[in-house]
């Protein structure tokens, strides 16, 4: 699955925020703010930061469990992890 491109902005033209900020709910994509032609900033929808940030934490746990993996832990099925889990707390899970 292929990512949009972010759109480019330059910093001049942010004086009508109630367009940009129409443009970034509406356009999905991150809006770099340049100046001078390089990148300065990037504004972005919530709805878009926490998709991102739901993957990076998504992406990061991945990584902590393959490193354990990979460090010697124990290796375990999803099954043998949920009876673990609901014997420690108790609870549906």
């Amino acid at each position: 699955m292929t990512q949009p491109l972010p759109r480019i902005l330059p910093v001049n033209e942010l004086k009508n925020t109630a367009n940009i900020m129409k443009t970034c709910k509406e356009s999905k994509v991150p809006i770099v703010i340049t100046k001078n032609g390089y990148g300065e900033a990037v504004l972005m929808s919530v709805e878009l930061y926490e998709e991102m940030f739901a993957k990076l934490q998504a992406a990061a746990l991945i990584n902590a469990g393959l490193e354990e993996i990979e460090s010697g832990a124990e290796n375990i099925s999803g099954k043998e992890f949920f009876t673990q889990m609901r014997a420690k707390y108790g609870k549906k899970i």
